[in-house]
C-alpha cells in the first residue's frame, strides 16, 4: 500500500488584529535593511545552491549546515515578504535572524531529507518545475520568472509584482479606509505565497516531492497528503 506524507515545506502565519491603516505606506523604507542584507544572504544561497547540487549528485545527501542555511535564508524572506507588500500580514518590524522566531506571526520551516535522488537533481530545478513557473510567475510577476532562477522570487513577490502585487495593494486601500484586512483577501494571498514557497523549496532542491498543483488558502498549513518521493527519504522536520 502506497503511504503518504505531508509535503515537506510547511508555510504559517498569524492575522494581526492591530494593523495600522496607513503604515503600509511607508514600509517599503522600513524595510530596506532587510533588503540590504537579504541581497548578500541570496548570494550565499546561491553559492550554498551548487555546492548542495554537487553534494546531492555525488553522495544523495543536502549537507545539513547548507541545508539549515537555505532555509534560515527563505525563512527570513518570507517575513520580510509577509510584512512588506507580499502580504501586508503584520506591523510588527520582522527580526534580523535565520533563526525561526516563534512570537512571530510568520513562519516557515521544510522536512530535511535524509536522501535525495541523485539523478532528480539533474533536472528538477529547470525542467520539471517548469509548470510551477508559469503559474507562479503569474502570481508574483516577470511572466515564468527565468525558469532556473527561483531566487529571483522574494524579490519579486517583496515588490508587489503579479497578481499577489494588485491584491495586496487592494487590501492596503480596504484597509486604509475601513482599519480593517478582508478575511477571504487574506485567506487568498496567503494561499499564493505557499505555492510560490513551495516551488522556490523545490527547486532549491530540498525535497523530491513534486510540490501539488493546489491553492491551500489560509495563514494554517493544511495537512496536505502528497506521494512520497521515490527514493524513500524519511523526513526530519527542521525547526
Amino acid at each position: 500500500m502506497t503511504t503518504s506524507v505531508a509535503y515537506p515545506v510547511h508555510v504559517n502565519a498569524a492575522t494581526d488584529p492591530r494593523s495600522s491603516r496607513w503604515l503600509w505606506l511607508v514600509k517599503w523604507i522600513l524595510v530596506i535593511p532587510h533588503f540590504v542584507v537579504l541581497a548578500f544572504l541570496w548570494l550565499g544561497f546561491m553559492v550554498v545552491s551548487v555546492v548542495a547540487f554537487f553534494g546531492i549528485l555525488f553522495t544523495g545527501r543536502y549537507p545539513r549546515a547548507l541545508f539549515n542555511y537555505n532555509v534560515g535564508v527563505m525563512r527570513w524572506s518570507w517575513r520580510v515578504t509577509y510584512y512588506a507588500y507580499g502580504a501586508l500580514g503584520t506591523d510588527q518590524y520582522p527580526p534580523f535572524t535565520l533563526a525561526e522566531v516563534e512570537d512571530y506571526p510568520a513562519h516557515l520551516s521544510v522536512d530535511y531529507p535524509e536522501r535525495l535522488s541523485r539523478g532528480l537533481v539533474l533536472v528538477k530545478w529547470w525542467l520539471l518545475a517548469i509548470p510551477h513557473y508559469i503559474i507562479v510567475g503569474i502570481f508574483v510577476g516577470g511572466g515564468a520568472w527565468a525558469a532556473n532562477r527561483s531566487e529571483n522570487w522574494q524579490w519579486n513577490i517583496s515588490g508587489g509584482g503579479g497578481l499577489v502585487g494588485i491584491l495586496v495593494l487592494i487590501a492596503a486601500i480596504i484597509l486604509a479606509f475601513t482599519g480593517a484586512y478582508p478575511r477571504p483577501l487574506y485567506d487568498l494571498i496567503l494561499g499564493l505565497n505557499r505555492w510560490a514557497l513551495r516551488v522556490a523549496g523545490y527547486a532549491a532542491l530540498m525535497t523530491d516531492v513534486y510540490p501539488p498543483f493546489r491553492l491551500d488558502q489560509g495563514g494554517s498549513d493544511p495537512d496536505l497528503s502528497v506521494p512520497p518521493p521515490s527514493s524513500g527519504a524519511t523526513p526530519e522536520t527542521l525547526t
